[in-house]
């Protein structure tokens, strides 16, 4: 693609989706166990419960008049397989992952912890 054919000030955007798969259990060490049962049922199973998740990472930007890209999609696809399925794909998100140690793990938090990236 020629630089005149992308021009100046071209913006796009560029998606990608992951899925990966994790296991949490909802508990609060501020509760009694007849407390966290109470409050989260079944996904208080003391050996946990999986979800199956799926993450779309969306970037804007200008596009580079040389390479007619916004961003390489190998260089996403790379950033992603690091930042998202190496520490969450098939793990245990309160024994492996740190971050969600001493949190009740919840959506909002999974948000949160992907969003820091």
């Amino acid at each position: 693609m020629s630089a005149a054919a992308s021009g100046p000030g071209r913006r796009a955007r560029v998606s990608r989706l992951v899925s990966f798969s994790a296991t949490h259990r909802l508990h609060s060490k501020s509760l009694s166990n007849e407390e966290n049962l109470k409050l989260f049922g079944k996904c208080n199973n003391p050996n946990g419960h999986g979800h199956n998740y799926k993450v779309v990472v969306t970037v804007h930007g200008e596009i580079d008049p040389v390479t007619g890209m916004v961003m390489n999609l190998t260089d996403l696809k790379e950033y992603m397989e690091e930042a998202i399925m190496k520490p969450l794909d098939h793990k245990n998100l309160d024994l492996d992952v740190p971050y969600f140690a001493d949190v009740v793990r919840g959506k909002e938090l999974l948000k949160f912890y992907l969003l820091a990236f």
